[in-house]
């Protein structure tokens, strides 16, 4: 049986989609003089969103309408299993890195969401390897990239009502700043005449913040920077602004819009269907290798903000992936056995790597509205230069061997 193990894990080590992300990886260590030109990568990004959301909305369309329950139950177990591996993550990274806790309550955040990114290179591998998932597999993704950001955004305000200061550091943390009193002292704000105390803090707090994060690196691989996304002032958790970000991000949106177009076409005939078929489906290999070359170049520029963090955290970003998608493999045989479902080989992996892979591109947008305190780079570092890494290479093929052993 070992030897069966190793010889299925070596043979998707080497699956053509992962030859380019070793080829990406590379260009950056070995000084090769190339860019991945951005927009090139946006229109990539929305390819795969929306050929992921086609594919789903097609299969979507023939799903008999007695299993709905059944559906909407695992939509649910996936839902609360995010919300479950965000709280274990920020757990351990308080008790195995030495992070600010507003930086293991961010990290905790990115690893209690999804990425799509992991999640296409996975539909690629099952593919190739003929193995089939069931059609609800993209709505799970949607749903499952919310809880993170719900996290994150409580554990930064649970930390703030224990006294948390601007930059970030809890009064037992060194580098702590205690809040400035009666308007004077190095501390103070000035401010206009008649301004209360409170409002002169939270002013030299935005101004502060917003001088601060001007000068942090800004990801060149997010999606276009609106006026909402601009770093600034902390936004309540019930701000509109943030509501938007959080549950109609642009991701999210062409995800969920691809499943609505694809359903609704499907209904009319394989006629109406026929040519975007060619290009949503005949193309996805092909696009996602090139996506994955980007990503491989970006992931290896990232590793180098991983200098300060310690050994422990990078520890951590690469033993829970393997951890949550044991976890999602469990829970996901425990559901079929209990409701009698038919799940497919794949729908496993899936959701395998659903729970193990991490945000790169909602949580920094949801950070920078809401969380500006913590570290732009850590997070990215992880969820992108280790786990996003990990996950498209190792994990992924140790995923399906963990999933066979559970069929057995």
């Amino acid at each position: 049986m070992l030897q069966e193990v190793w010889q299925n894990f070596t043979h998707n080590l080497f699956k053509p989609l992962l030859l380019f992300f070793y080829l990406g990886f590379l260009i950056p260590i070995l000084k090769v003089r190339f860019e991945f030109p951005y927009v090139i990568y946006q229109g990539l990004t929305m390819y795969l969103l929306l050929a992921i959301g086609w594919q789903g909305g097609e299969r979507l369309a023939e799903i008999n309408a007695s299993n709905i329950g059944r559906i909407a139950g695992f939509l649910i177990v996936g839902f609360v299993l995010n919300f479950v591996i965000g709280a274990i993550a920020y757990f351990l990274l308080n008790h195995v890195t030495a992070l600010r806790r507003i930086d293991s309550a961010i990290v905790a955040g990115y690893y209690g969401s999804d990425s799509a990114g992991a999640y296409a290179a996975c539909v690629g591998v099952l593919g190739g390897l003929g193995l089939a998932f069931n059609a609800y597999m993209p709505v799970m993704l949607a749903v499952m990239e919310i809880p993170g950001c719900l996290v994150a955004l409580y554990l930064a305000g649970r930390l703030r009502h224990k006294g948390m200061d601007a930059a970030g550091f809890m009064p037992d943390e060194p580098g702590y700043t205690a809040p400035a009193k009666a308007g004077v002292g190095p501390g103070a704000v000035a401010g206009p005449a008649g301004e209360n105390l409170e409002a002169q803090h939270e002013r030299g707090v935005e101004q502060e913040l917003e001088f601060s994060l001007e000068k942090r690196e800004h990801p060149g691989w997010e999606p276009e920077e609106t006026a909402a996304r601009q770093p600034g002032k902390k936004m309540h958790i019930f701000s509109p602004a943030l509501l938007r970000e959080v549950f109609f991000n642009p991701g999210l949106g062409l995800l969920i819009g691809g499943i609505v177009i694809g359903f609704i076409s499907d209904l009319q005939g394989a006629k109406v269907v026929h040519d975007a078929d060619e290009f949503f489906v005949g193309a996805f290999q092909g696009v996602l290798n090139l996506f994955l070359l980007e990503m491989g170049m970006t992931a290896s520029r990232k590793l180098r903000d991983l200098r300060s963090a310690g050994t422990g955290f990078v520890i951590f970003a690469l033993l829970v992936p393997n951890i949550f998608a044991a976890l999602g493999i469990s829970i996901a045989h425990g559901y079929a056995h209990l409701t009698h479902s038919d799940f497919k080989p794949g729908t496993y992996i899936l959701f395998a790597i659903i729970c193990a892979s991490a945000s790169y591109i909602t949580l920094p947008a949801v950070q920078r509205l809401a969380i500006p305190e913590a570290s732009p780079t850590l997070p990215l570092a992880a969820s992108l230069g280790l786990t996003f890494s990990y996950n498209v290479t190792i994990g992924i093929p140790v995923y399906i061997e963990i999933a066979r052993l559970f069929g057995r």
